[in-house]
Protein backbone atom coordinates (compact mmCIF):
# COMPACT_ATOMS: atom_id res chain seq x y z
CA UNK A 1 0.00 0.00 0.00
CA UNK A 2 1.45 3.35 -1.05
CA UNK A 3 1.67 6.02 1.62
CA UNK A 4 0.67 9.60 0.83
CA UNK A 5 1.00 12.69 3.04
CA UNK A 6 -1.15 15.72 2.28
CA UNK A 7 -0.28 18.95 4.08
CA UNK A 8 -2.14 22.22 4.55
CA UNK A 9 -1.90 25.15 7.00
CA UNK A 10 -5.56 24.89 8.08
CA UNK A 11 -6.69 23.15 11.29
CA UNK A 12 -8.66 20.55 9.23
CA UNK A 13 -11.94 21.21 11.08
CA UNK A 14 -13.91 22.73 8.19
CA UNK A 15 -11.68 22.13 5.15
CA UNK A 16 -14.00 20.18 2.87
CA UNK A 17 -11.59 20.06 -0.08
CA UNK A 18 -8.90 18.35 1.97
CA UNK A 19 -11.41 15.88 3.36
CA UNK A 20 -12.66 15.03 -0.15
CA UNK A 21 -9.12 14.65 -1.49
CA UNK A 22 -8.14 12.43 1.43
CA UNK A 23 -11.26 10.28 1.08
CA UNK A 24 -10.62 9.86 -2.65
CA UNK A 25 -7.07 8.64 -2.06
CA UNK A 26 -8.20 6.43 0.82
CA UNK A 27 -10.83 4.80 -1.40
CA UNK A 28 -8.15 4.18 -4.02
CA UNK A 29 -6.09 2.20 -1.55
CA UNK A 30 -3.53 4.76 -0.40
CA UNK A 31 -2.44 4.91 3.22
CA UNK A 32 -3.41 8.57 3.77
CA UNK A 33 -2.15 11.04 6.39
CA UNK A 34 -3.56 14.58 6.32
CA UNK A 35 -1.37 17.12 8.13
CA UNK A 36 -2.56 20.50 9.43
CA UNK A 37 -2.01 22.78 12.40
CA UNK A 38 -3.53 22.94 15.85
CA UNK A 39 -3.90 25.34 18.77
CA UNK A 40 -5.18 24.81 22.28
CA UNK A 41 -8.64 26.04 21.29
CA UNK A 42 -8.88 24.14 17.99
CA UNK A 43 -12.04 21.99 17.90
CA UNK A 44 -11.59 18.25 18.18
CA UNK A 45 -11.85 16.39 14.88
CA UNK A 46 -14.50 13.75 14.36
CA UNK A 47 -13.21 10.25 13.49
CA UNK A 48 -12.18 9.85 9.85
CA UNK A 49 -11.27 6.77 7.80
CA UNK A 50 -7.81 8.17 7.13
CA UNK A 51 -5.11 9.38 9.52
CA UNK A 52 -4.71 13.01 10.58
CA UNK A 53 -1.83 14.85 12.20
CA UNK A 54 -2.17 18.37 13.56
CA UNK A 55 1.05 20.18 14.42
CA UNK A 56 0.75 22.26 17.60
CA UNK A 57 1.96 25.80 17.04
CA UNK A 58 2.76 28.80 19.21
CA UNK A 59 2.07 31.52 16.63
CA UNK A 60 -1.25 32.14 14.89
CA UNK A 61 -0.50 34.56 12.05
CA UNK A 62 2.09 36.55 10.20
CA UNK A 63 5.76 35.78 9.58
CA UNK A 64 6.29 33.83 12.80
CA UNK A 65 3.34 31.55 12.07
CA UNK A 66 4.53 30.70 8.58
CA UNK A 67 8.16 30.30 9.66
CA UNK A 68 7.18 27.99 12.52
CA UNK A 69 4.84 25.91 10.40
CA UNK A 70 7.35 25.55 7.53
CA UNK A 71 10.02 24.33 9.96
CA UNK A 72 7.71 21.96 11.82
CA UNK A 73 6.33 20.53 8.59
CA UNK A 74 9.82 20.09 7.15
CA UNK A 75 10.92 18.06 10.17
CA UNK A 76 7.76 15.96 10.09
CA UNK A 77 8.09 15.14 6.38
CA UNK A 78 11.79 14.36 6.66
CA UNK A 79 11.27 11.47 9.04
CA UNK A 80 7.81 10.17 8.10
CA UNK A 81 7.60 7.16 5.79
CA UNK A 82 5.86 8.04 2.55
CA UNK A 83 5.78 7.42 -1.20
CA UNK A 84 3.94 10.52 -2.36
CA UNK A 85 3.75 14.10 -1.07
CA UNK A 86 0.86 16.49 -1.76
CA UNK A 87 1.46 20.18 -0.99
CA UNK A 88 -1.68 22.27 -0.71
CA UNK A 89 -1.13 25.96 -1.42
CA UNK A 90 2.13 27.85 -1.60
CA UNK A 91 2.49 28.06 2.18
CA UNK A 92 3.26 24.30 2.30
CA UNK A 93 5.14 23.95 -1.00
CA UNK A 94 8.72 24.66 0.06
CA UNK A 95 8.99 21.94 2.78
CA UNK A 96 7.32 19.43 0.46
CA UNK A 97 9.51 20.42 -2.47
CA UNK A 98 12.73 20.13 -0.48
CA UNK A 99 11.80 16.78 1.03
CA UNK A 100 10.70 15.42 -2.35
CA UNK A 101 14.16 16.27 -3.72
CA UNK A 102 16.16 15.07 -0.72
CA UNK A 103 14.20 11.82 -0.34
CA UNK A 104 13.47 11.35 -4.08
CA UNK A 105 9.68 11.22 -3.57
CA UNK A 106 6.93 12.13 -6.02
CA UNK A 107 5.25 15.51 -5.42
CA UNK A 108 1.82 16.89 -6.36
CA UNK A 109 1.08 20.59 -5.87
CA UNK A 110 -2.58 21.54 -5.33
CA UNK A 111 -2.99 25.33 -5.44
CA UNK A 112 -6.33 26.32 -3.89
CA UNK A 113 -5.93 29.93 -4.99
CA UNK A 114 -3.64 32.26 -6.93
CA UNK A 115 -1.52 32.71 -3.83
CA UNK A 116 0.85 35.46 -5.03
CA UNK A 117 -2.19 37.46 -6.14
CA UNK A 118 -3.83 37.26 -2.72
CA UNK A 119 -4.66 40.66 -1.24
CA UNK A 120 -2.77 40.03 2.02
CA UNK A 121 0.34 39.14 -0.02
CA UNK A 122 0.38 41.79 -2.75
CA UNK A 123 -0.32 44.56 -0.25
CA UNK A 124 2.94 43.77 1.60
CA UNK A 125 6.05 44.10 -0.59
CA UNK A 126 8.30 41.96 1.63
CA UNK A 127 5.67 39.23 1.93
CA UNK A 128 5.15 39.24 -1.82
CA UNK A 129 8.89 39.05 -2.48
CA UNK A 130 9.28 36.03 -0.20
CA UNK A 131 6.30 34.04 -1.49
CA UNK A 132 6.91 34.92 -5.14
CA UNK A 133 10.56 33.92 -4.71
CA UNK A 134 9.51 30.51 -3.38
CA UNK A 135 7.02 30.08 -6.23
CA UNK A 136 9.53 31.06 -8.93
CA UNK A 137 12.07 28.61 -7.54
CA UNK A 138 9.75 25.63 -7.16
CA UNK A 139 6.94 25.96 -9.70
CA UNK A 140 8.93 25.52 -12.96
CA UNK A 141 10.30 22.21 -11.64
CA UNK A 142 6.93 20.73 -10.70
CA UNK A 143 5.59 17.83 -12.75
CA UNK A 144 2.00 17.71 -11.45
CA UNK A 145 -0.02 20.81 -10.54
CA UNK A 146 -3.73 21.10 -9.70
CA UNK A 147 -5.76 24.25 -9.19
CA UNK A 148 -9.35 25.36 -8.69
CA UNK A 149 -10.45 27.72 -11.49
CA UNK A 150 -9.90 28.03 -15.22
CA UNK A 151 -8.55 31.57 -14.84
CA UNK A 152 -5.82 30.36 -12.47
CA UNK A 153 -5.01 27.48 -14.84
CA UNK A 154 -4.49 30.00 -17.65
CA UNK A 155 -2.48 32.38 -15.46
CA UNK A 156 -0.03 29.71 -14.30
CA UNK A 157 0.43 28.45 -17.84
CA UNK A 158 1.14 32.00 -18.98
CA UNK A 159 3.71 32.57 -16.22
CA UNK A 160 5.49 29.22 -16.07
CA UNK A 161 4.57 27.28 -19.19
CA UNK A 162 2.99 24.55 -17.05
CA UNK A 163 -0.72 23.85 -17.49
CA UNK A 164 -2.30 22.71 -14.22
CA UNK A 165 -5.15 20.25 -13.99
CA UNK A 166 -8.50 21.83 -13.09
CA UNK A 167 -10.27 20.29 -10.08
CA UNK A 168 -12.98 22.58 -8.72
CA UNK A 169 -14.09 22.42 -5.10
CA UNK A 170 -17.60 21.00 -5.57
CA UNK A 171 -19.66 19.02 -3.02
CA UNK A 172 -20.31 15.31 -3.58
CA UNK A 173 -23.61 14.33 -5.19
CA UNK A 174 -24.76 12.75 -1.94
CA UNK A 175 -23.36 14.72 0.96
CA UNK A 176 -25.40 16.26 3.77
CA UNK A 177 -29.09 16.40 4.59
CA UNK A 178 -31.13 19.12 6.28
CA UNK A 179 -31.73 18.20 9.92
CA UNK A 180 -32.64 21.63 11.35
CA UNK A 181 -35.48 24.09 10.88
CA UNK A 182 -35.49 27.85 10.63
CA UNK A 183 -36.91 27.94 14.13
CA UNK A 184 -34.13 25.78 15.58
CA UNK A 185 -31.51 27.98 13.90
CA UNK A 186 -33.31 31.16 15.04
CA UNK A 187 -33.88 32.22 11.44
CA UNK A 188 -36.93 34.45 10.97
CA UNK A 189 -39.72 32.75 9.06
CA UNK A 190 -41.42 35.97 7.97
CA UNK A 191 -38.44 37.57 6.24
CA UNK A 192 -36.24 36.81 3.25
CA UNK A 193 -32.99 35.44 4.70
CA UNK A 194 -29.65 36.31 3.11
CA UNK A 195 -26.55 34.25 3.91
CA UNK A 196 -22.86 35.10 3.76
CA UNK A 197 -20.82 32.03 4.70
CA UNK A 198 -17.14 31.20 4.67
CA UNK A 199 -13.96 30.39 6.54
CA UNK A 200 -12.25 33.45 5.08
CA UNK A 201 -14.55 36.44 5.54
CA UNK A 202 -11.60 38.77 5.12
CA UNK A 203 -10.75 42.09 3.51
CA UNK A 204 -11.95 42.31 -0.07
CA UNK A 205 -14.65 39.66 0.35
CA UNK A 206 -17.51 42.17 0.22
CA UNK A 207 -18.63 41.77 3.83
CA UNK A 208 -18.63 45.50 4.50
CA UNK A 209 -20.69 46.30 1.42
CA UNK A 210 -23.18 43.52 2.17
CA UNK A 211 -23.71 44.82 5.71
CA UNK A 212 -24.17 48.35 4.37
CA UNK A 213 -26.67 47.08 1.78
CA UNK A 214 -28.97 46.02 4.63
CA UNK A 215 -29.82 49.70 5.13
CA UNK A 216 -31.62 49.45 1.76
CA UNK A 217 -33.27 46.09 2.54
CA UNK A 218 -35.57 46.65 5.55
CA UNK A 219 -37.58 43.46 4.96
CA UNK A 220 -34.55 41.16 4.86
CA UNK A 221 -32.42 39.42 7.48
CA UNK A 222 -28.71 38.68 6.97
CA UNK A 223 -26.90 35.72 8.52
CA UNK A 224 -23.08 35.81 8.52
CA UNK A 225 -21.79 32.32 9.30
CA UNK A 226 -18.07 31.62 9.62
CA UNK A 227 -14.87 33.37 10.55
CA UNK A 228 -12.47 35.92 9.15
CA UNK A 229 -10.35 38.97 9.87
CA UNK A 230 -13.07 41.56 9.14
CA UNK A 231 -15.72 40.09 11.44
CA UNK A 232 -14.94 42.53 14.31
CA UNK A 233 -15.35 45.40 11.85
CA UNK A 234 -18.61 43.98 10.50
CA UNK A 235 -20.00 43.63 14.01
CA UNK A 236 -19.04 47.22 14.83
CA UNK A 237 -20.65 48.47 11.60
CA UNK A 238 -23.81 46.55 12.50
CA UNK A 239 -23.98 48.34 15.86
CA UNK A 240 -23.27 51.76 14.39
CA UNK A 241 -26.02 51.36 11.80
CA UNK A 242 -28.36 49.88 14.43
CA UNK A 243 -28.94 46.72 12.42
CA UNK A 244 -28.53 44.23 15.28
CA UNK A 245 -32.11 43.05 14.86
CA UNK A 246 -31.56 42.23 11.17
CA UNK A 247 -28.00 40.88 11.06
CA UNK A 248 -27.01 37.71 12.94
CA UNK A 249 -23.45 36.49 13.38
CA UNK A 250 -22.86 32.75 13.79
CA UNK A 251 -19.41 31.23 14.50
CA UNK A 252 -17.98 28.71 12.07
CA UNK A 253 -19.82 25.41 11.86
CA UNK A 254 -18.95 21.89 10.82
CA UNK A 255 -19.75 21.26 7.14
CA UNK A 256 -22.81 19.23 8.17
CA UNK A 257 -24.22 22.02 10.33
CA UNK A 258 -23.34 24.72 7.82
CA UNK A 259 -25.38 22.93 5.16
CA UNK A 260 -28.50 23.53 7.26
CA UNK A 261 -27.93 27.30 7.22
CA UNK A 262 -27.17 27.18 3.49
CA UNK A 263 -30.29 25.20 2.64
CA UNK A 264 -32.67 27.18 4.85
CA UNK A 265 -31.54 30.60 3.60
CA UNK A 266 -33.34 32.19 0.65
CA UNK A 267 -30.36 33.85 -1.06
CA UNK A 268 -26.62 33.21 -0.80
CA UNK A 269 -24.10 36.04 -1.14
CA UNK A 270 -20.68 35.89 -2.86
CA UNK A 271 -19.63 39.53 -3.33
CA UNK A 272 -15.84 39.51 -3.55
CA UNK A 273 -14.22 42.69 -4.84
CA UNK A 274 -11.72 43.13 -7.67
CA UNK A 275 -8.94 44.31 -5.37
CA UNK A 276 -6.46 41.58 -6.30
CA UNK A 277 -5.75 39.02 -9.00
CA UNK A 278 -6.64 36.18 -6.65
CA UNK A 279 -10.06 37.65 -5.91
CA UNK A 280 -10.64 38.31 -9.61
CA UNK A 281 -9.86 34.68 -10.50
CA UNK A 282 -11.50 33.06 -7.48
CA UNK A 283 -14.27 30.48 -7.68
CA UNK A 284 -15.36 30.22 -4.03
CA UNK A 285 -16.52 26.96 -2.49
CA UNK A 286 -19.69 28.73 -1.39
CA UNK A 287 -20.85 29.07 -5.02
CA UNK A 288 -21.16 25.29 -5.30
CA UNK A 289 -22.45 24.96 -1.74
CA UNK A 290 -25.33 27.29 -2.62
CA UNK A 291 -26.08 25.33 -5.79
CA UNK A 292 -26.00 22.02 -3.92
CA UNK A 293 -28.43 23.43 -1.33
CA UNK A 294 -30.80 24.81 -3.99
CA UNK A 295 -30.15 28.36 -2.75
CA UNK A 296 -30.01 31.05 -5.48
CA UNK A 297 -27.25 33.61 -5.13
CA UNK A 298 -26.16 37.17 -5.72
CA UNK A 299 -22.54 37.43 -6.88
CA UNK A 300 -20.17 40.19 -7.89
CA UNK A 301 -19.23 40.57 -11.55
CA UNK A 302 -15.99 38.57 -11.42
CA UNK A 303 -15.32 36.22 -14.30
CA UNK A 304 -15.43 32.75 -12.70
CA UNK A 305 -18.52 33.16 -10.54
CA UNK A 306 -20.33 35.26 -13.12
CA UNK A 307 -19.78 32.50 -15.70
CA UNK A 308 -21.37 29.91 -13.39
CA UNK A 309 -24.36 32.12 -12.59
CA UNK A 310 -24.96 32.94 -16.25
CA UNK A 311 -24.43 29.40 -17.55
CA UNK A 312 -26.86 27.78 -15.12
CA UNK A 313 -29.08 30.84 -14.38
CA UNK A 314 -28.84 30.35 -10.62
CA UNK A 315 -28.95 33.96 -9.46
CA UNK A 316 -28.17 37.59 -10.18
CA UNK A 317 -24.94 39.48 -10.75
CA UNK A 318 -24.43 42.79 -8.95
CA UNK A 319 -23.09 45.26 -11.51
CA UNK A 320 -20.76 46.86 -8.96
CA UNK A 321 -19.71 46.10 -5.39
CA UNK A 322 -21.67 48.91 -3.76
CA UNK A 323 -24.47 48.69 -1.17
CA UNK A 324 -26.97 50.11 -3.66
CA UNK A 325 -26.05 47.69 -6.46
CA UNK A 326 -26.07 44.71 -4.11
CA UNK A 327 -29.51 45.67 -2.74
CA UNK A 328 -30.85 46.10 -6.27
CA UNK A 329 -29.64 42.62 -7.29
CA UNK A 330 -31.11 41.08 -4.11
CA UNK A 331 -34.52 42.65 -4.74
CA UNK A 332 -34.49 41.50 -8.37
CA UNK A 333 -33.70 37.92 -7.34
CA UNK A 334 -36.19 37.93 -4.45
CA UNK A 335 -39.22 38.31 -6.75
CA UNK A 336 -41.04 35.03 -5.92
CA UNK A 337 -41.23 33.71 -9.49
CA UNK A 338 -37.57 34.52 -10.16
CA UNK A 339 -36.41 33.05 -6.85
CA UNK A 340 -38.37 29.85 -7.45
CA UNK A 341 -37.00 29.44 -10.99
CA UNK A 342 -33.41 29.97 -9.87
CA UNK A 343 -33.88 27.48 -7.04
CA UNK A 344 -35.05 24.86 -9.57
CA UNK A 345 -32.10 25.74 -11.79
CA UNK A 346 -29.77 25.13 -8.83
CA UNK A 347 -31.18 21.63 -8.44
CA UNK A 348 -30.62 20.93 -12.13
CA UNK A 349 -27.09 22.34 -12.05
CA UNK A 350 -26.28 20.28 -8.94
CA UNK A 351 -26.78 17.10 -10.96
CA UNK A 352 -23.89 18.11 -13.23
CA UNK A 353 -21.70 19.97 -10.72
CA UNK A 354 -20.58 17.11 -8.48
CA UNK A 355 -17.33 16.10 -6.85
CA UNK A 356 -17.69 12.72 -8.55
CA UNK A 357 -17.21 14.44 -11.92
CA UNK A 358 -14.14 16.28 -10.62
CA UNK A 359 -12.76 12.96 -9.39
CA UNK A 360 -12.42 11.82 -13.01
CA UNK A 361 -9.48 14.24 -13.28
CA UNK A 362 -8.03 12.90 -10.05
CA UNK A 363 -8.25 9.39 -11.48
CA UNK A 364 -6.00 10.51 -14.33
CA UNK A 365 -3.55 12.27 -12.00
CA UNK A 366 -3.13 9.75 -9.22
CA UNK A 367 -3.53 6.70 -11.43
CA UNK A 368 -0.03 7.42 -12.69
CA UNK A 369 1.36 6.85 -9.21
CA UNK A 370 -0.37 3.49 -8.82
CA UNK A 371 -3.12 2.57 -6.40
Amino acid sequence: MKRVILSVTEDLYTDQRMDKMSLFLHKKGFDVTLVGRCYGDSPKLAPRPYKTKRLRLLFRRGFLFYAEYQFRLLLYLLFKKCDLLVANDLDTLLPNYLVSKWRKKELVYDSHEYFCGELSVVSKPISYKVWHGIEKRCFPKLKTVITVSQSIVDQYEKEYGIRPYLVRNIPPANSFSVTATRKSLQMPENKTVLLLQGAGINEGRGGEEIVQSMQHLPDYHLFIVGEGTVLPQLKEMTKQMQLQDRITFVPRQTPEKLFNYTSLADIGMAIDTDQSTNLRFSLPNKIFDYIKAGTPMVVSNLVERANIVKKYDVGEIASTVTPESIAKAVEKLAIPERLSQCSENCKTAAQELTWENEEKVLEEIYGRFGY
